[in-house]
């Protein structure tokens, strides 16, 4: 662990939300400069592009990568957890990331609350907090469409299948969010933005809600991404670029499989595998200079155990019908509806069934302490967020979904494992 690190973890731990009592077990979001937050808006500042309202990242971890900025690549690599990454690495003396930190940077930096990717990756595009954009997580109570939602996939969140997304309620998402795209402030200083996604997700209604204006490539291998990012660095030499890669195979079988599994490790290798033959070795070295590559994530993944049916809703009925419906949320950051007189009856249940192992959260108390960020707060927050807050403590979860449980891995709460992600930044 180098210097830096330690002091950044160290800076990270020693600034809690204090006037929500967390524990120190516990990661806050750094909104100021120690979050994916900061992230567009220090790419802005090495264009010298005006607009964005987050802060840089902290010059601890911008200053070494300084200079003249032709390209800025920002690659994010869904679930890559920072200790999983310092962890691969070191076992791994040839993977490409060493050499390239030769010229540049490895710390950590925090997700932001929820710690889940339809909210990180709304604010990565949007240049702003979760309080601000609105979308507080993966299952997400609708008022204005009567609905609990799922916000990757724009429908009803009880629903399988494809048909029946939100569009057949009047649900539109070019023009859901109260906050525009960071791609308006980089078109506006001669800037292109261009994504990289899997094909399957790159006109989805989620990537539609912010992704305005921007090139967007489809791609399908790890091999035909970096071809195609080579080919675009051969084709459009005298323009500068901001290129967003999202990666989403760590994600899915970290899910299934666990964060620590042989296959998750494999998927990085193969990622970084790809990176280095297709792109680097290929690239002409004219076309590197000026170029900024980081290395991201959204969040990172803690392990549970599936199995233990104690975490499984439908075992506490006499909990759930206190409810006016089932949670939403995350399986690890959950927000209740709660029926009238009964808000006491569900602290007291939940301490009692699961003791220790949830901390409950006022949601007022959170907004206004700031743990879902700066800005002026969604009008609809609060209905989305319900009555409490419920963020489970080490490796705790609900499950409340009419399925089968099939997930290992998750995220969205605050534990390290999830909250604290890579910021690794190399000039090429």
């Amino acid at each position: 662990m180098t210097d830096l690190t330690k002091k950044i973890q160290k800076r990270i731990r020693e600034n809690p939300i204090q006037q929500l009592s967390l524990g120190d077990k516990f990661i806050s979001p750094q909104y100021n400069g120690l979050s994916i937050l900061n992230i567009p808006a220090s790419a802005a500042e090495l264009f010298n592009v005006a607009g964005f309202s987050s802060p840089p990242l902290l010059p601890d971890l911008l200053d070494p990568v300084r200079g003249k900025t032709q390209n800025v690549i920002v690659i994010l690599m869904d679930a890559l957890a920072f200790h999983r990454l310092q962890k691969w690495m070191a076992e791994e003396s040839e993977l490409i990331w060493h050499s390239l930190l030769d010229q540049g940077i490895l710390a950590p930096i925090t997700s932001i609350s929820p710690s889940t990717t339809c909210a990180a990756i709304t604010s990565l595009w949007t240049d702003s907090s979760a309080a601000r954009h609105g979308i507080m997580g993966y299952e997400m109570w609708l008022k204005e469409y009567g609905v609990s939602a799922n916000m990757i996939e724009h429908k009803p969140i009880t629903y399988r299948g494809g048909a029946g997304n939100l569009t057949l309620a009047g649900f539109d998402p070019e023009k859901f969010l109260p906050v525009g795209s960071i791609t308006d402030h980089f078109f506006a200083d001669g800037v292109e933005v261009h994504a990289y996604q899997h094909y399957a997700i790159i006109d989805s209604g989620l990537s539609r809600m912010f992704m305005k204006d921007a090139n967007r490539h489809p791609i399908g291998t790890a091999s035909d991404l970096w071809i195609s990012l080579r080919e675009l660095f051969e084709t459009r030499t005298q323009v500068r670029k901001y290129a967003w890669v999202y990666w989403g195979n760590l994600d899915s079988i970290s899910h299934l499989h666990g964060p620590d599994s042989e296959r998750a490790k494999a998927a990085l290798l193969t990622f970084s595998s790809a990176f280095e033959q297709y792109f680097l070795n290929e690239l002409d070295p004219t076309l590197r200079e000026n170029t900024l590559v980081i290395l991201t994530a959204d969040h990172g993944q803690i392990t549970t155990d599936k199995e233990k049916l104690d975490y499984n809703l439908k075992q506490h009925p006499e909990f759930t019908n206190m409810l006016h419906m089932t949670p939403s949320g995350e399986n690890r950051l959950a927000y209740l509806h709660i029926r009238p007189g009964k808000k006491e009856g569900v602290k007291d249940y939940i301490q009692s069934a699961w003791p220790d192992q949830f901390a409950l959260i006022d949601p007022e108390a959170a907004v206004k302490a700031g743990l879902f960020g700066p800005g002026d707060p969604h009008p609809g927050i609060y209905d989305r967020l319900g009555d409490l807050i419920v963020a489970a403590r080490c490796d705790a979860y609900w499950w409340w979904a009419s399925k089968e449980n099939p997930l290992i891995g998750r995220h969205g709460g605050l534990s390290e494992e999830e909250m604290l992600v890579p910021f690794l930044a190399a000039r090429l």
